[in-house]
This record gives C-alpha cells, sequence and structure tokens, in this order.
C-alpha cells in the first residue's frame, strides 16, 4: 500500500514540475541546510515569496510598479530558522538532556509553495534534493530522522502531513492553530500550538465594544478553517449588539483568480473596520486585490498569523493600505539568550547556512553569494550584525512563529529524551541507532514542558498582546504593543488599552467611527429598517412623558409620576407642586371678589336692619330675609376654603359647608315664597291657610331643608369623606394638589338635593308670579332661581371637563356666580325701593 501511495506522489511531482517552476525563485537552487548530529530534526520553513512572479501570473504588472516588488519576508521568517539553530545549539550544550547525545537539522526552504512542500518533505525521506520517493539516498541523514518542524500555513502544513504520515514521521506544525486540520489529513495530523479560539473571538469583541464599532466587515480565507471562524465571530457579535456588514471569502492563493475585483473591493467601502482573519499565506490574494485599488481608510484587525509587516511590497505602500491596524498576538515568555545570538549571527559563524548568503545581500545592501563568499564578505559588512539593522528590515524581538519553533525543538528533545531514558532503564541504550520515529508519538501527546510549550491538544494560551501598525519617528513601520487582553473565563476578563498610544494610519486624524446608521442623539430612540440589520435604523423622538438619555437606545423611558420629561426629552425633572394659592392671579382675583361680595352683603344686612320697620323690609319676612343675607354672606365666604394648599381639614370642610350653608339660603327662599303663596290664598274669607300664617312656617321649612342635607354630609363623611390628592397627568410638569371627593356620588347627592330645592323654589313662585301686590317677591323669586338653576346646570359639564386648579376654579366661580344672582336679584329692588323710593333724604337715610 505504501508502495502505491508513494509511486502517486511521484506521478504528481512529475505532473507538477512545470507548476513548480513557475513559482520557483530566481535564485541558485539549494539543497539545504544540514547540520549532523546524533537525531536530525527536520524543518520546512516559508522564508519568501516573490511578488514578482505572483503579480505576473495575477497580472498586476499595470497597477503595481516594480519599484513596490521586493522579495517579501525573507528577513522576517529566517528568524524562525535562526530560533531552530539556537535550540539547537542549547540542547547539544545541556549535559542533562539527551544524554550527551547531539541533535542535528536538515532544513528546507518551501516559499509559500504545496507542491514545494510536498519535494521538500520527499528530500528528508530520501535524503537528496530533487528527492527519490521511497528510496533512502543519504541513509547517513535519513536513519537519524526523527521529526520534522513545519509548515507555515494550514495548507503546506497538510501537505508535509500527506507524505509524512505514511512514515509516521511526527510533525510539529508552527502554523496558526487550526482545529479541522486533524480531519483533513486522513493518516495521522500534525502535532499543533493549540490557541483559546474562544478568547480570541471574545478580545475581538471587546476591541469592537471599546470603539463602539457595530458595523463590521469580516474577511477570511475560503477554506473550512475560515468557515469556523465566521459562524463563531457573527454568533458572537449578534450577542453583543454588532453587526457584520459583509462577509468576505479570500480564494486560495495560487488558485486561479475568479473574482471581479472592482467588485471585490467596492464592499470595503460600506464600513471602517474590517476583522481580517487568516494568515499570511491565505491572505496573499486579498493583499494583491487591496493594493489594485484606492485606499479606503479602513482599520484592519487581524492576528499575528497575518503579519502585515511582512508584505511583499514596500513598507510605505503597505502602510498607507494597512496603517493603524490592530493585530492580537498571542503572549509568548522571552527566549533567555535568543537576542544575543541574534546579535552574533554572521555568515563566516554559520558557511553552511545556504539561507544567511540571501538574507545578508538583503540586510547590507550587498551583491548575492555566488561562490566565493570570502571574496564577496569584502563588498559586504566585514563584521556586521543583525542588531544595527533597522527595525523594518530586521526585528531582533522574538515572533510568535520563532517561539513556536523553538518550543517545538524542545518539546521533541524532551520526547527523544524520555524514550532513551526507557533504554537506559533496560539497559539497551544504543547511541550509534536513532529512535525510530513513531516512537516519539506517544511522548508527544503526553507532553508537559510548560503552558506554552506544550504541543498537547489541550493546551489553551488565554493571554493576548494587542499590537498597532505604526509609523516611527524614523520613518520605520512596526506594531507597537497598545494594549492586553486576558481571558480566564466567559466572566473573567480583563481588557485593558493604551488608548492615547494607538495611530490611525495616513486616513484618519481621530478615531474612525464605524457605524450602519448615524447614532440617535438624547431624546431619541432606534427604529429598525424593515429587512436590514438591527444596527440600520431610523431615529424617532420619545413619545410625551418618556426620555432617552442615553444615545442609540431601543425604548424611551418613562418618567416616574412625580417626574416630567425636560423639551429635548433627555431628562426627567421634578414636577412642581401647584395648587390654587392667594398669591396666583387667579386665587387673588376670586379671593377679592368673594370678600366684596360677602362685604356688599354686610352692608344690605345693615341696611335692612337700620330700615327694619319700613314696609318693604316688613312686608316680606325681614327674619328670613336677614337669615338669606347671612347665609349668602357664608356662602361668598365658603369659597375662600376652595383656595389655598389642600389639606385634610379644608377639604372635609369645604364640601360639607357649601352643601350645608347653600342649603339654608335656598331653604330661606324656599320658605319666602311659600309664605307670598299662604298670604295671599289666606286673606279670603273662609280660608284654611290662615292657621298657616305663623313665623314657626317658616322656620320649620328652613330647618327641615337644612337638615335633610346635614344627614346627607353626615353619611358623607362617615363612609367615604374627602381627603387630599394630587393630579399629575393634568397640567405637563406640575402635580397639582387637590381635594379628592372621596364618593363622588355623595357629592353630586348634595347637588341634587341643592337642586330639588332651587326647583321647587322656582316652581311656585313661578305659579305665584302674577298675584297682585306691591311688595311681591314672586317674580324676583323666580328670577333668581333661573339665574342659580342656570349657574349650577352650567356648573356640571364644566366640571367635569376641567382637571386640576381648574376644577376648583370652576366651582368657586359657581358658587359666586349663583350666590350673586341670588342676592342681586333678591335684594337690589328692596334697596333700590328703600334708598331712591321711600322720599326719605339719603344724607337721613344714612346718618339719622
Amino acid at each position: 500500500m505504501k508502495l502505491l501511495i508513494a509511486f502517486f506522489l511521484l506521478i504528481v511531482l512529475i505532473v507538477f514540475q512545470e507548476q513548480i517552476s513557475c513559482f520557483s525563485l530566481n535564485l541558485p537552487a539549494s539543497p539545504g541546510y544540514y547540520q549532523d548530529g546524533d537525531f536530525v530534526i527536520g524543518g520546512l520553513f516559508s522564508l519568501r515569496v516573490n511578488s514578482g512572479d505572483i503579480t505576473s501570473k495575477f497580472g498586476f504588472k499595470d497597477t503595481i510598479s516594480t519599484a513596490d516588488i521586493v522579495y517579501a519576508d525573507l528577513t522576517k521568517h529566517y528568524q524562525h530558522i535562526l530560533a531552530m539553530v539556537f535550540a539547537v545549539e542549547k540542547i547539544n550544550k545541556d549535559p542533562n538532556i539527551l544524554f550527551n547525545m547531539s541533535l542535528g537539522f536538515f532544513l528546507f526552504n518551501v516559499d509559500f509553495i504545496e507542491m514545494k512542500a510536498v519535494e521538500s518533505s520527499m528530500a528528508l525521506l530520501s535524503g537528496e534534493s530533487p528527492p527519490v520517493p521511497n528510496y533512502s539516498c543519504r541513509p547517513e541523514k535519513t536513519d537519524k530522522l526523527v521529526a520534522v518542524i513545519g509548515g507555515i500555513s494550514t495548507g503546506i502544513s497538510t501537505q508535509i502531513s500527506r507524505v509524512l504520515s505514511l512514515y509516521n514521521v511526527p510533525q510539529i506544525s508552527y502554523a496558526p492553530f487550526d482545529q479541522n486540520l486533524g480531519t483533513k489529513v486522513q493518516l495521522q495530523s500534525p502535532y499543533q500550538f493549540p490557541v483559546h479560539i474562544t478568547a480570541l473571538y471574545q478580545g475581538i469583541i471587546q476591541l469592537l465594544l471599546y470603539f463602539t464599532w457595530v458595523w463590521v466587515g469580516l474577511v477570511v480565507p475560503d477554506d473550512m478553517r475560515g468557515e469556523l471562524f465566521l459562524r463563531d465571530i457573527t454568533e458572537q457579535m449578534t450577542n453583543h449588539g454588532l453587526c457584520v456588514a459583509f462577509a468576505e471569502k479570500v480564494p486560495e492563493f495560487p488558485a486561479k483568480d475568479t473574482v471581479n475585483r472592482r467588485l471585490f473591493m467596492e464592499r470595503f467601502t460600506l464600513t471602517r473596520v474590517i476583522v481580517a482573519f487568516g494568515d499570511t499565506y491565505s491572505l496573499l490574494r486579498f493583499v494583491y486585490n487591496t493594493i489594485c485599488n484606492t485606499p479606503f481608510g479602513n482599520v484592519w484587525i487581524t492576528t499575528s498569523d497575518w503579519d502585515i509587516t511582512t508584505l511583499p511590497f514596500e513598507q510605505d505602500l503597505g502602510y498607507t493600505y494597512f496603517g493603524g491596524g490592530l493585530s492580537f498576538s498571542v503572549r509568548t515568555d522571552k527566549i533567555l539568550g535568543f537576542k544575543d545570538f541574534l546579535g552574533s549571527v554572521q555568515p563566516r559563524k554559520y558557511p553552511h547556512d545556504t539561507f544567511i548568503q540571501d538574507v545578508w545581500s538583503i540586510m547590507f545592501e550587498c551583491p548575492y553569494f555566488v561562490q566565493d563568499i570570502d571574496r564577496e564578505l569584502s563588498q559586504c559588512e566585514q563584521n556586521g550584525s543583525l542588531s544595527t539593522r533597522p527595525l523594518h528590515v530586521w526585528d531582533m524581538n522574538t515572533s510568535p512563529p520563532s517561539y513556536k519553533v523553538h518550543a517545538a525543538v524542545y518539546a521533541i528533545a524532551q520526547a527523544l529524551h524520555e524514550e532513551l531514558s526507557l533504554g537506559v532503564e533496560g539497559g539497551s541504550l544504543d547511541k550509534r541507532k536513532a529512535p525510530l520515529p513513531w516512537k516519539l508519538h506517544p511522548f508527544l501527546q503526553n507532553g508537559q514542558l510548560g503552558r506554552n510549550t506544550n504541543v498537547n491538544k489541550e493546551g489553551l494560551p488565554t493571554e493576548f498582546d494587542i499590537f498597532n501598525y505604526q509609523s516611527l519617528q524614523s520613518s520605520a513601520k512596526a506594531q507597537v504593543k497598545v494594549g492586553e487582553f486576558v481571558f480566564e473565563s466567559q466572566s473573567v476578563q480583563h481588557f485593558s488599552l493604551n488608548y492615547k498610544c494607538i495611530t490611525w494610519g495616513e486616513h484618519h486624524s481621530q478615531t474612525p467611527v464605524s457605524v450602519c446608521s448615524q447614532s440617535c442623539p438624547l431624546g431619541f430612540r432606534k427604529t429598525p429598517l424593515e429587512g436590514k440589520s438591527i444596527c440600520c435604523f431610523d431615529c424617532l423622538s420619545c413619545p410625551n412623558g418618556e426620555i432617552a438619555n442615553e444615545t442609540d437606545m431601543d425604548e424611551c423611558i418613562k418618567c416616574p409620576e412625580d417626574q416630567y420629561p425636560n423639551k429635548q426629552r433627555n431628562q426627567c425633572l421634578p414636577k412642581i407642586k401647584a395648587f390654587l394659592s392667594h398669591e396666583d392671579t387667579l386665587g387673588a382675583v376670586l379671593t377679592s371678589v368673594a370678600i366684596s361680595l360677602a362685604a356688599f352683603s354686610a352692608m344690605i344686612l345693615g341696611l335692612f336692619i337700620r330700615y327694619q320697620d319700613t314696609p318693604i323690609v316688613r312686608a316680606n319676612n325681614r327674619n328670613l330675609s336677614y337669615l338669606l343675607l347671612v347665609s349668602l354672606m357664608l356662602c361668598f365666604l365658603c369659597s375662600l376654603i376652595f383656595i389655598g394648599q389642600p389639606s385634610t381639614v379644608t377639604c372635609v370642610l369645604r364640601q360639607v359647608i357649601f352643601g350645608v350653608v347653600f342649603s339654608v339660603a335656598v331653604s330661606a327662599i324656599l320658605a319666602k315664597t311659600f309664605i307670598v303663596v299662604v298670604a295671599f290664598k289666606a286673606i279670603k274669607p273662609g280660608s284654611t291657610l290662615r292657621m298657616w300664617m305663623v313665623t314657626r312656617l317658616s322656620n320649620a321649612i328652613v330647618c327641615c331643608g337644612s337638615i335633610i342635607q346635614v344627614c346627607i354630609c353626615t353619611v358623607w363623611l362617615g363612609t367615604y369623606p374627602p381627603f387630599p390628592d394630587v393630579d399629575m397627568q393634568s397640567e405637563f410638569g406640575q402635580i397639582i394638589l387637590l381635594c379628592n371627593e372621596g364618593s363622588t356620588l355623595a357629592f353630586y347627592c348634595v347637588l341634587g338635593y341643592l337642586g330639588f330645592l332651587s326647583s321647587l323654589s322656582l316652581l311656585i313662585a313661578f305659579l305665584v308670579r302674577r298675584l297682585p301686590d306691591t311688595f311681591n317677591e314672586a317674580k324676583t323669586i323666580t328670577f333668581s332661581m333661573l339665574v342659580f338653576c342656570s349657574v349650577w346646570i352650567s356648573f356640571v359639564p364644566a366640571y367635569l371637563s376641567s382637571k386640576g386648579k381648574t376644577m376648583v376654579a370652576v366651582e368657586i366661580l359657581s358658587i359666586l356666580a349663583s350666590s350673586a344672582g341670588l342676592l342681586c336679584c333678591i335684594f337690589l329692588p328692596k334697596c333700590y325701593v328703600i334708598l331712591l323710593k321711600s322720599g326719605i333724604p339719603l344724607r337721613k337715610k344714612f346718618f339719622k
């Protein structure tokens, strides 16, 4: 079976040989970098992408000048190789590991080409380049192979695994963690350095919420890893009220470009913020499509897997499109001594390193080392150091992939040491023969070398550093740490950001805004647009009685009953307590009118007492006239109880006094009317009405009429009496203090009884209005009762339709108007007769 698979791989290699050559660098072919040891670790690294070949393939020559085309990633990714060399040297110097046996390595550059990764994997197994499938050409190399470290992306890792798994050779990938990598390879998946993907989602969400970026675009590779990210991040965004403006899937490189570039990039104008998930390899096509368009000033949120600083263009061009971006990087510990090691690296120190020649020529801008290294070194820096290079050329800080490579070497060394320990304990350790690679699997699966060096699939780093792609004062472009995110659990998260240290690239002078609809201001609420995302909405003003004290509120808040919204409807203000007081204009006018009318009634009473012996006073039952004038005076004065802040006492007294006093007044008028009837009927001979011509009759009528009203009021007070209350709805911004009538039925019973008495008086007076007599009061009583009834009939609808202080004013006006009607209609004609028709000079009338 293995022979068949190997034969198939050979056929594939031959068929795709032309494609492989299409992606080869215009550099001399390298057989790899080999260092001998008792055990050999293979290394398959991706150092560079020839942007000239790629732009030619995709037809970008007309849009990208040749000045922008450089060898991408070479210097950046060369650190990965140095990390492996450094780890191997440290292990070989450590006497406590591998029982004084040494490690070696066999390194190849596979670029970013999957078929080249297959070729290099077979070269590791055969010991020669180009390889001979299923044959060991150099047993001294291949027999020592114990494990392989590589590749830089999921696609390359998959292709490497397809070859190595045939021979059960362990592979540790330093690519971004892909939880589906195991499902893509049918035999055995490579070991990975897992990332807590949930923590990464939460970090991105916290960053979006921090800047209130609610309208966000997503860019992912068109593979299973991108699909899962798209599904999970969309769910997380929805849970936090964030929306996806668009989701773009980038075809894998170097597949045929079938994307309409103009439509592809027009989507990026929909939002200011785009989350790009993927690695440098999987997003290459997206990068090239981006730089062929005018920059839109997007802010990019990425992970360290997509290293913006290694884009295959000059740094100024890359910064124009991606400057100001923010990226998440898994926090790693420092590798002790690695910086010093990097500073000591020179071509003379590693003459067999076939990659350092290309790196040095770029670092120090000297010709390629072709044949004679010593001769060519004279044209370069003799003692050049990587530590002296500018930041955009060489970064001395340890990159996440370099850390993974270093940790992978130690993981393999530890697994080897544990396997050798079994031989030592059994007395069968043979230093001349390396252990079979497949024996390392149990130790790699259970390795516990530390939190970040653990290649176990259950390792979950939860700490992230947040970097900002900035242009430094030296004009260099670099990633600068501006924050961190620590994820402990869904409920315990720590997010911090140094906002002042962030720069937003060339297109923004301040924090960009990324929304579908402009924020609804205070006093307005959001209303969704039909058929669109929840982040797209209109703003409507809050209805009466409600406010929006925050921006972008979904629903307005109703103010408490004792508060009211201001004009802007963004704040609830305490309502002012209001009542009909003596200081109000209306209250002052009503008070003055009531006192004036009461004083006028007292003057008439005094006038009647002064002329009590005149015929007009005596003819109309002066005692009833006195009682009527006193009751009318009290009617005027009782209206004053309605003015002022309501209390329990005033609420009880106002209606009771009003009902009883008016009952006395109307009963007195009824008695006067009845006396008129009896007087005219009793003068006839033989009339039986003479027996009713007594004072006790009028007193009995007044008493009976009043006592019934007193009984009604007593029942009212005993069951459901009036009480102080508040009206918070009638007047905007005011709390009206008023008296609640308690029993509305009792209140209208009082009014109804007054209506009965006045109707009876009106009826009797109307019947005797034509009786002949100079002092007949029937006509004046009839007219006064008409006025009285008209006022109180009008009072009922006016009272029911009014609210707040107006209700009190209506009742006071009705009291004053009806009482004034009685006073004027009944007593002014008599005063006229007394003052002007009696023949007595006015001087004598008043100063006698």
